[in-house]
């Protein structure tokens, strides 16, 4: 049982974990933000399109269509932003790929042209 726990925790704490659960977080914190942004602010601005009648209100029978419009809108918008948001890291990847090589060393100067004759002529009478 021990060595189960030591394993669960070395798994646990594993970076990629870490950074799982903190996405997980955030996305549901996210995913609240949009559905407010879409029930308070573009579903009235679309109901002043068909004045009066309550978008969220929509139904066909027992079918709350509105509520569907609405979810529908949520999720176009939270795809769109987590789409910008894999798009742009994944430029952000690419640019610390893509660094530049280090440049070529300098043409030696005349002086250590001379000095490397000069050792190389030492070397060969030895």
């Amino acid at each position: 049982m021990k060595k189960l726990l030591e394993e669960f925790k070395t798994f646990a704490l594993k970076g990629n974990v870490l950074d799982m659960a903190v996405g997980v977080v955030v996305g549901g914190a996210f995913t609240s933000i949009v559905n407010s942004v879409v029930a308070d602010v573009l579903t009235p601005i679309i109901s002043l399109v068909t004045p009066g009648m309550d978008f969220s209100a929509w139904h066909i029978g027992p079918i709350m269509i509105g509520n569907f419009i609405n979810a529908v809108v949520s999720f176009l918008i939270l795809a769109a932003c987590v789409f910008a948001l894999v798009k742009g890291m994944n430029a952000l990847m690419l640019k610390k790929e893509e660094a530049p090589a280090p440049a070529p060393a300098p043409a030696p100067s005349k002086e250590e042209v001379l000095l490397t004759e000069i050792r190389d002529l030492l070397a060969a009478k030895k």
